[in-house]
């Protein structure tokens, strides 16, 4: 504990901190979140963030449904999910503090813009009374700070209109919580000039504002303590904030220079995958082509023909294009193409839920097509991981001439986390080999991993011709023949199934054999990771292990868990993991099911555990 020597105010060393800012969505509470996420990353803290927002593009100002939030938790050590309960709340109406008081922690300070307590907002909320002057918020650190007022007295010598000063509050709260938690001004304040660079009075305007509000927090006597978080010892290495869809992104363009040949991303635009096809139209330098389609079938049906052209294709898009996608990921599989489709997952069925996070699409993904049309399944469980597993979704698909979804969610895709960026060596080869030689060529003989050749079209003497059709197998030629179709349907699947001696085994963390696994898949990996940390500081013996690989699961997949007496299956399904396990191995199972369009709580799978090892039997 240190004193500031400019007024009488302590310097506090934490080890960790969740902080929840939150406001009207047109408040910029996501790019306050996101700035201080980025800065956070770039001082050495491990993060984990949730952003938090609704469906509607602007929900009319001060109402409930209209809250935009976004949590982040860093550390000076690992840090695996934004945090069960925020230590401060950052509330910029009435709303905001009406919709997250019963999500904090008993403790929590409380920093509120007392100037939107107005009687008009109250009632907007649905306040009774002013929570600010009641006992409301008994037992909370309640800091009241007049953030649009200050805004406003900052700005009072510009030419700006008073909108236009007013959308600056954020930045004000952006530097007060700088000051609070020892962050730096400059990132922000670089990012601010190059963001607004063709609006030089919006830029200044809004470095002004940052900094006032850094320093009303030196000046203030209202905050009386400051905290300092010390970096993370992370490996070592170049380090950035990244979210899952620009990691997704990112992994992609990586594939297909570690492969040699042109991206294209033919997508539509859906919640909450269109990230991906933003980020990779900035690419174009880098030989990757991007295409907003019409609709989701124009998506994927320009990516197959893309595929059959000769580069590395991909689409995008979330569980109800998925849906429009069903037929033309039969064609994938019927042309034997690669072909990569990503589903950022989220709440439905039907429209949903868009903006919140689910794991409902995964029976879909391995069973939802006409015919028998097997498909192999991959997931990713952190933002970070997506760089990974889209190289790797990427070489599958190349190595076995064959489609391959990506699995991710909307907690992975917009939460953000510190990426070490990898060196161009560590990233593994990915071969392409195009069939040049018109010898002895056969559209659809075989290779050691029953991969069809892949030929260019437009190659000298190798026309060949594709379709939905049933293919005769080594010709190519279309066929009815029943032999053929047996055969070529027991082909297609055994492709597949042949991956599973291509793919790393199941690891288990902790001990190989006891009481309890709790297995998962996913964007679960975090919440819990963390559960299993607090079992083990409370001497509860429990094991963990996480599915990568769903279709097909890794080899070694029944053995791991028959090791185990219990295994518990934490899904925001109703079970989907649970009902496959059940059926490939015939293992009874534990489900833990929530479906609320959040991440689990990493208490809620500790809690789970308690119950069923009785309250510590596995100590």
């Amino acid at each position: 504990m240190a004193q500031d020597n400019d007024k009488n105010v302590e310097t506090v060393d934490l080890s960790d901190v969740t902080v929840r800012f939150a406001g009207d969505s047109g408040d910029g509470m996501q790019l306050t979140g996101s700035q201080f996420s980025d800065t956070t990353a770039l001082v050495g803290n491990d993060l984990s963030t949730l952003p938090d927002y609704p469906a509607e593009i602007r929900a009319p100002a001060g109402t409930l449904y209209g809250v935009s939030g976004f949590q982040l938790h860093f550390s000076s050590s690992d840090v695996f999910t934004p945090g069960d309960s925020p230590d401060v709340l950052v509330a910029m109406n009435p709303a905001a503090l009406k919709i997250n008081l019963k999500d904090i922690k008993p403790t929590a300070t409380i920093i509120v813009n007392e100037d939107a307590f107005d009687a008009k907002n109250l009632q907007t909320a649905g306040w009774e009374s002013n929570p600010l002057n009641d006992d409301t918020l008994a037992g909370y650190k309640v800091i009241r700070v007049p953030i649009t007022t200050l805004t406003t007295n900052t700005l009072a010598e510009t030419s700006l209109s008073t909108k236009e000063i007013v959308r600056c509050k954020n930045f004000f709260a952006l530097g007060m919580m700088y000051w609070l938690y020892s962050r730096p001004l400059e990132p922000s304040m670089n990012w601010i000039a190059s963001k607004f660079k063709n609006k030089p009075d919006i830029a200044e305007a809004n470095q002004k504002v940052l900094k006032a509000g850094y320093y009303f927090g030196d000046s203030t006597e209202i905050f009386t303590t400051r905290y300092n978080v010390k970096p993370a010892k992370l490996p070592k290495g170049t380090y950035r904030s990244i979210s899952g869809n620009e990691a997704t992104a990112l992994g992609f363009a990586a594939a297909a220079q570690l492969a040699d040949l042109p991206l294209f991303l033919g997508s539509y635009p859906i919640t909450p995958a269109s990230d991906i096809l933003h980020f990779l139209s900035s690419y174009k330098n880098y030989n990757v082509k991007t295409l907003q389609a019409e609709d989701e079938i124009a998506g994927i049906s320009s990516a197959i023909g893309a595929a059959f052209g000769g580069s590395l294709a991909i689409t995008t898009t979330s569980g109800p294009g998925m849906a429009l996608k069903t037929e033309a990921m039969g064609l994938a599989v019927m042309t034997e193409l690669p072909l990569v489709i990503v589903n950022v997952q989220r709440g439905g069925p039907s429209t949903g839920l868009p903006t919140k996070t689910e794991q409902a699409d995964l029976l879909q993904s391995i069973y939802g097509r006409n015919g028998e049309a097997p498909m192999a399944v991959i997931a990713a469980s952190t933002p970070s991981e997506c760089f990974t597993m889209a190289i790797e979704a990427s070489r599958l698909a190349l190595k076995f001439m064959t489609p391959v979804i990506l699995l991710t969610d909307g907690y992975i895709a917009n939460g953000a986390e510190p990426w070490r960026v990898p060196e161009i060596s560590e990233l593994p080869k990915i071969e392409v080999k195009f069939r040049t030689d018109p010898e002895g060529y056969q559209p659809f003989s075989r290779d050691e991993n029953l991969a069809r050749p892949w030929v260019k079209p437009g190659t000298p003497g190798m026309e060949h011709r594709l379709g939905g059709l049933e293919k005769a197998n080594i010709t190519g030629n279309v066929s009815y023949d029943p032999d053929n179709h047996d055969n070529m349907i027991r082909i297609r699947a055994q492709k597949v199934k042949n991956m599973e001696n291509d793919i790393p085994d199941l690891e288990v963390i902790g001990d190989q054999e006891g009481e309890l696994l709790v297995l998962g898949w996913g964007g679960t990996f975090g919440s819990i990771t963390e559960a299993m940390d607090k079992c083990k500081k409370n001497g509860v013996k429990v094991s963990q292990a996480h599915l990568r690989y769903l279709n097909p699961l890794p080899k070694n997949t029944e053995a791991v868990l028959r090791k185990f007496k219990n295994i518990l299956i934490p899904e925001i399904n109703m079970g989907q993991l649970a009902r496959i396990i059940r059926s490939e191995f015939l293992i009874p199972v534990i489900q833990f099911n929530k479906m609320r369009g959040l991440p689990f709580k990493s208490s809620d799978i500790e809690e789970k555990i308690s119950e069923i090892l009785g309250g510590g039997n596995g100590k």
